[in-house]
């Protein structure tokens, strides 16, 4: 049997609601809940479940998933630092689970096709990879401390789980940890970086390294690879109007590939946009008429994957390597200046404090 399960919540409300759809749709009552995911892991019957938490479970309950023999497929960003990151992919590994990082454009026919001309040589000889990301931001301060409700209703420990103990505010609970230090991934800038650089790496053909120098500048970070090849995180500071510099009809998670013969920009909204009629040659008619995002073929790979036990397109090795990249390009906009990363250790060089922050202390007991 194979199952593709939503990660139970501490929310109770959460809960019923997922119920509800789910009896729905098989016409039954029999989809069963729990609070304490643990519980979910125990059962035998099932192979594979989706983490769809907050950033701060994604890497603890995919390792402890392994750990129970089950196959995952993780929301990302997969890891609330680069230990976490490194942590998840090795576990995968030592487990010999599958894993599918919720990345899903690379399994979205107009980000591939983008990705085709760039490694191809379509393009001439790439030198500059754009990726769009949202402003870096840390918040720090407490919400208002509210009264703490039953375990059953929401477990608060629970939800907090590795992340720094503070008082229950409703308003966490409902989505709003976003940006918050203890909650959130590198800033913010995974939020849409997981994606973007991601593809950035697969353009480059970088699966199994990473830019090994980050620049921090007003409105972006400036990455390079070993190769010569630059990467230019571009600051959304519009979340939700115009994007400068940006094809506005492509849409969401814009990425540009850049040669010394053409360029090529695509988005969430399926159109393609090229530098010259050659170009345009090389985009399938198909392509052209496709509008919207999906990334049903993403999921469908990880089931695939599940049976066959090959690795899936955004499995923990590509997880890996691009979310350590966003996350080392993150720390230099928190600490303002260029940083040297090691792709073969992980490590920064010559920066003791840069490399203090590719951890958090972690409260128990899920440490």
């Amino acid at each position: 049997m194979y199952n593709a399960l939503h990660w139970p919540t501490s929310n109770a409300s959460r809960r019923e609601e997922g119920k509800k759809l789910v009896d729905q749709h098989y016409g039954n009552t029999d989809c069963v809940t729990y609070r304490d995911f643990r519980e979910l892991l125990d059962r035998r019957d099932i192979d594979a479940v989706l983490i769809a938490t907050g950033d701060r479970w994604h890497a603890p309950a995919s390792i402890m998933a392994f750990e129970a023999g089950k196959d995952v497929y993780s929301e990302k960003p997969c890891g609330l630092t680069i230990e976490w990151c490194q942590r998840l992919a090795d576990a995968a590994t030592k487990h010999q689970r599958v894993f599918q990082a919720g990345t899903q454009r690379r399994s979205v026919p107009n980000f591939q096709i983008a990705v085709r001309l760039a490694q191809q040589g379509k393009l001439g000889k790439l030198h500059t990879l754009i990726a769009s990301v949202y402003q870096p931001e840390i918040k720090t301060q407490w919400l208002p401390g509210e009264p703490t409700p039953s375990v059953e209703q929401c477990d608060w420990n629970l939800w907090l789980g590795v992340a720094p103990w503070r008082p229950f505010n409703k308003q966490y609970v409902d989505g709003r940890w976003r940006g918050y230090w203890d909650f959130d991934s590198g800033a913010k800038l995974l939020d849409w970086g997981a994606h973007t650089v991601d593809l950035c790496q697969w353009a480059n053909q970088a699966d199994d390294t990473m830019p090994v120098r980050y620049e921090p500048h007003d409105n972006q970070i400036t990455c390079f690879y070993e190769n010569g090849v630059k990467l230019v995180l571009d600051f959304l500071t519009t979340p939700f109007g115009q994007r400068p510099g940006w094809t506005q009809e492509l849409g969401t998670c814009p990425v540009r590939f850049v040669g010394d013969e053409g360029t090529v920009e695509t988005g969430d909204e399926g159109g393609i946009v090229v530098s010259n009629a050659a170009l345009e040659n090389e985009i399938p008619e198909s392509a052209k008429r496709v509008r919207g995002l999906d990334v049903s073929a993403h999921s469908r790979d990880f089931l695939d994957c599940v049976k066959s036990r090959r690795l899936p397109r955004a499995n923990q090795h590509v997880m890996r390597r691009s979310h350590i990249a966003c996350h080392a390009a993150a720390l230099s906009w928190i600490l303002q200046r260029p940083l040297r990363l090691d792709p073969a250790t992980e490590t920064f060089v010559d920066d003791p404090e840069a490399n203090r922050l590719r951890s958090r202390p972690a409260r128990d007991p899920w440490a």
